[in-house]
């Protein structure tokens, strides 16, 4: 598996905000999004949502907040992750964000930011719509969005309707779900007085999610009536655990998940966090000891194998990375960034004959997430090494766009597509990213 890596939310605000000035980072990986996946799919399903089209993303941010910005993505910002207690109370925080989905309010509240601001457009991260989509439909380039002070507040602050109708909607999906719906009012009792302090010193989620006794009354009301009871759910409270953990391993200091971690607990969730945080100190060979054991353990987890191919990865043990990530991709194909970390792992090898092995696995992770910058970048460097310049200057050029660095991207696409076969896939892909950083460039 690859790293907790930080991509960015390109700001895409046009006349309202700047867009290269402020960035949020991602926190990606794999094994995270999969269990937040699980978690989130019997409440899409109880939505009437596609749990094969959502996706739940996870933003870099310590303090507390979750937001919708269209009708297929969730963020979470790693903050409030780490806030909440249980499974529940994270389904809570999700069904609430689905509520906004379905009820229509991301709709309204984009024609309202387009009426305040005469917004010309707003970029996505992950939602697969090019800034250069022609009339064929064509799409090379996925645009991140980020956004930030008042213009966050118009786009993701909702009012108190709006969030009283997003607590009916999001009770009944819980209760659907098999979710007991008290989760939700304990979910905001975390934030309860918040109301009463100046907004610099609120919560984001307070601050967006504006709560009121009326709210909180009704909210009781909706939970005491519930027939769900408060039994916990097995298979949900180890999924919340393992992300949890995870993340928590990553982003805090390894010296507090060593305390945290018994060094007598084999289970699991344990011998991943313990490899994480010796991986990071950096003790390489007790961290890959450890994740030897999990993997041993538990040989047809992919996620598990692909952190395993991470450390060895970054432990500069090439060959037995390579072989991890083939496990993991064995396990799990369709994984995007399983297959990146295999291409990965492969450059590093530096065997030539493999070159061609990297290239197939990166292209197959772009394929799934063309808005991958990391994998980008890589494959310019597989197909520069490989001889392949036109190529390698498009994938660069590709991934200075998913970085905002337009004015350095359009030399490089106009190179790629002098040197790539006119009406070819590779040349078509050079022509939308020269007209989204000619489009932009032009505005500035």
């Amino acid at each position: 598996m690859r790293a907790l890596v930080r991509t960015c939310l390109i700001a895409l605000l046009c006349a309202a905000v700047p867009w290269a000035a402020f960035a949020k980072g991602l926190l990606r990986d794999p094994d995270i999004e999969y269990a937040l996946g699980r978690l989130a799919s019997p409440l899409f399903t109880a939505a009437g949502l596609s749990a094969s089209r959502m996706r739940i993303v996870v933003v870099d941010d310590d303090e507390p907040n979750a937001f919708v910005v269209d009708n297929q993505h969730i963020f979470i910002h790693s903050g409030l992750i780490l806030r909440l207690k249980s499974a529940s109370e994270l389904q809570a925080v999700l069904a609430h964000e689905i509520a906004h989905i379905t009820g229509g309010h991301i709709a309204r509240r984009a024609a309202n930011s387009r009426a305040a601001s005469q917004a010309a457009m707003i970029g996505m991260m992950l939602s697969g719509v090019a800034i250069a989509a022609g009339a064929d439909g064509r799409a090379a380039t996925g645009v991140a969005l980020g956004v930030a002070g008042s213009a966050q507040r118009v786009l993701f602050g909702h009012t108190r309707a709006e969030e009283s109708s997003a607590d009916q909607t999001g009770i009944r999906i819980m209760a659907r779900a098999g979710v007991p719906p008290q989760a939700m009012l304990d979910v905001l009792e975390l934030f309860r007085g918040q109301e009463v302090l100046a907004e610099s010193r609120q919560d984001p989620y307070a601050r967006t999610h504006p709560l009121s006794r009326d709210r909180l009354r009704a909210l009781r009301g909706y939970a005491a009536a519930s027939k769900v009871t408060s039994n916990r759910d097995a298979e949900a409270d180890y999924w919340y655990a393992r992300a949890r953990g995870k993340l928590e391993a990553f982003i805090r200091p390894p010296s507090a998940t060593l305390r945290k971690v018994k060094a007598s607990d084999a289970s699991d969730i344990a011998l991943m966090r313990r490899a994480v945080a010796l991986h990071r100190i950096p003790k390489p060979k007790e961290a890959i000891a450890t994740i030897n054991t999990l993997v041993a353990k538990r040989p047809k987890d992919p996620y598990f194998a692909e952190l395993q191919g991470q450390i060895l990865l970054e432990s500069r043990q090439f060959s037995a990375a390579v072989a991890a990530y083939r496990r993991a991709a064995q396990l799990a194909p369709r994984e995007a960034q399983i297959q990146s970390g295999l291409g990965r792992a492969l450059l590093a090898t530096g065997d030539k004959g493999a070159l061609g092995s990297a290239i197939k696995a990166l292209e197959a992770a772009r394929a799934r997430e063309p808005w991958d910058p990391t994998t980008l970048r890589h494959l310019a460097s597989a197909y520069a090494q490989s001889g392949n310049e036109g190529m390698a200057t498009l994938n660069a050029a590709e991934a200075h766009v998913l970085r905002g660095d337009f004015a350095a991207a359009l030399p490089l696409a106009k190179r790629a597509g002098a040197a790539l076969g006119h009406a070819s896939v590779g040349w078509n892909r050079a022509q939308d990213v020269i007209d989204a950083c000619e489009r932009v460039l032009n505005r500035k």
